[in-house]
């Protein structure tokens, strides 16, 4: 029996399908209570919890972004175009299986560096998008300073580039999604005080050697995590239900109190710390349990 429940069709450093759990023990009420209308997402990334919360809850609106303007057109391709797009994935996907692993790695950068080009064929463009993600080294999406992608070959023995089924599954339930492209501030003017929204923005590194990746040439720094936490604080008095996610500084620097200022308890927020495993790591012997942070207003 085919799974008719949509999970992320691409690997993202940093999803959020490991810590689902912990995120379900920390919904708002009202979403349980189906008093929640509308969800909204400013960093969707893989989509992780918007395919666990879509699969369990029913929303009249949902809205999501990111800033990464190759995602978003390639969650575009999928709620418009998905059969082209399996199409042409399918033939990439036949192309690279049948080869070698010498000739798959040349294939490889190939089209890493087709992909690195303009072009004015989409489809193809998001085709590219899903087979580099599928073969690439660890699931990383990361560009250099000129935007273009830099992550190296994989050497996966058997890589699923195509999943059509979850494709079409995906497609579906994004049919009547708002996507929107950019900046989280974007999403401002859909909050109202039955939505839910929740943040998982590029966390903060931990130290320097952390920062493993770059989503866009886009730094998200301090003074970023600011500015949404600036954000966060107006869409409280909304009256909006919020959740952030995002790393403990406690874990390296036990004085460390960047988030609980920027999110005090005296103002209502409530900081939950809960155990996770680092999943991307150039040392395997840094991937161990650590604590994150769940932040939210309720």
């Amino acid at each position: 029996m085919k799974d008719l429940n949509p999970y992320p069709f691409v690997k993202w450093a940093g999803g959020k399908r490991q810590l689902l759990p912990e995120i379900n023990k920390n919904l708002p009420e009202e979403l349980l209570n189906n008093q929640i209308e509308k969800y909204i997402e400013p960093f969707v990334g893989g989509g992780a919890v918007l395919f666990d919360l879509v699969s369990k809850y029913k929303f009249k609106e949902i809205i999501i972004n990111d800033y990464n303007e190759d995602l978003i057109n390639l969650y575009k391709d999928i709620q418009k175009n998905v059969d082209s797009l399996i199409e042409k994935l399918s033939e990439i996907s036949e192309e690279y299986l049948r080869r070698d692993d010498e000739n798959r790695k040349a294939y490889y950068y190939k089209i890493r560096s087709l992909y690195n080009e303009p072009t004015d064929d989409q489809i193809l463009k998001s085709a590219y998008f899903i087979f580099l993600n599928r073969t690439c080294f660890n699931g990383l999406y990361r560009v250099n300073s000129k935007g273009q992608f830099n992550v190296p070959y994989g050497r996966y023995k058997n890589p699923t580039i195509l999943d059509e089924n979850n494709l079409r599954n995906v497609s579906n339930v994004l049919k009547n999604v708002t996507i929107l492209k950019g900046d989280f501030f974007n999403v401002k003017d859909y909050v109202d005080d039955k939505t839910f929204v929740y943040f998982d923005p590029p966390y903060r590194p931990l130290n320097k050697t952390s920062n493993f990746t770059s989503y866009s040439n886009n730094d998200f720094n301090d003074d970023e995590q600011k500015r949404l936490g600036r954000f966060f604080h107006e869409l409280n008095d909304r009256r909006a239900k919020l959740l952030l996610s995002n790393s403990d500084p406690k874990n390296v620097n036990i004085k460390d109190n960047f988030f609980e200022d920027l999110y005090p308890k005296s103002e209502g927020f409530n900081i939950i710390r809960v155990n996770a495993k680092r999943i991307i790591n150039s040392n395997s012997n840094g991937r161990g349990n650590i604590t994150e942070l769940l932040i939210k207003n309720y």
